[in-house]
């Protein structure tokens, strides 16, 4: 019997796993791969998003944000089919200002990234993944647990088959591949345009689209599209799980699955390393892999 798939996504905090390749998490938790996330931050300094959640007691103890999110984060778990884990830092926050206030001693980003790494480290050597998933170069957007997410992964991707490195986190494991997420493109947003206008529908993206610069590089970097139409609901209700930090009659749930199904079916992701043979582009994260043995170390 062949042994069980593994997939592990990375994140910089509670939501992001419901806001980022969810649908096709679910798929493949469908599929009867093992996926669990390994979530970087406990998104203590987070801002309650949501105009309509009420929690009287965050009032006079706006500390329990922690303690929601948590809770939050358990639901759209539960939600997903997977298992996670916290890799135990501290929220940076998101910083505002001309010029930016330093970020607060002792957050996510500020950690040397040889410490930050070892417990993903640690954790790639238990769990053992096959596939490997988290954000690009530029963290998805420029929050700095975003950015330090991607330094910790690609770090971590490498580092976790050497047995040189890290020798008290676990007997090294090779992960076979390695993937960004991509999520809004000019040509995702243009297919849903296009479909919302033939439905008489109002896009609620209408006006960032025409700002949007069409950049044929950001294009290029669609390596792999997974198949996960079906998967939309499950997506939403995990996002809805984080009441903190979504808005039910948000811009998140505007379209509908009808709509995002015909105009773009798929979730993305773009191939950054590969131990195995593959052709792309491809529709499967274990594309490859279907037919390898599972590796033990590099």
């Amino acid at each position: 019997m062949a042994e069980q798939l593994r997939l592990m996504h990375v994140h910089a905090h509670p939501d992001d796993e419901s806001s980022k390749g969810a649908a096709s998490t679910a798929r493949y938790v469908a599929e009867g791969v093992d996926v669990h996330v390994a979530t970087c931050t406990g998104g203590e300094r987070g801002s309650i998003l949501n105009p309509g959640f009420e929690h009287p007691a965050i009032l006079d103890n706006p500390e329990l944000i922690a303690e929601i999110r948590r809770e939050e984060m358990d639901r759209a778990r539960e939600i997903l089919g997977v298992t996670q884990d916290w890799l135990g830092f501290v929220d940076s926050g998101w910083p505002e200002g001309d010029p930016k206030p330093p970020l607060p001693e002792g957050c996510f980003a500020l950690v040397p990234i040889e410490e930050a790494a070892e417990p993903l480290v640690r954790l790639i050597r238990s769990f053992k993944p096959h596939v490997l998933t988290t954000y690009d170069e530029n963290g998805g957007y420029p929050h700095p647990d975003h950015i330090k997410c991607h330094e910790i992964s690609v770090h971590a991707y490498e580092a976790a088959a050497d047995p040189d490195r890290y020798p008290d986190a676990g007997e090294p494991w090779q992960v076979s591949k390695l993937y960004y997420h991509l999520s809004w493109s000019y040509a995702r947003m243009k297919a849903i345009d296009d479909e919302m206008t033939k439905h008489g529908l109002d896009n609620p993206f209408a006006e960032r689209l025409s700002s949007w610069e069409r950049k044929p590089e950001d294009e290029a970097r669609l390596t792999t599209r997974v198949e996960s139409a079906e998967f939309f609901g499950v997506r939403d209700a995990a996002l809805l799980a984080h009441a903190t930090q979504i808005d039910p009659n948000g811009f998140w749930f505007a379209v509908p699955h009808q709509v995002q199904a015909e105009a773009w079916p798929t979730e993305d992701y773009q191939l950054v390393d590969s131990k195995v043979e593959t052709t792309l582009p491809e529709d499967d994260l274990f594309a490859g892999l279907r037919q390898q043995s599972p590796r033990s170390d590099g």
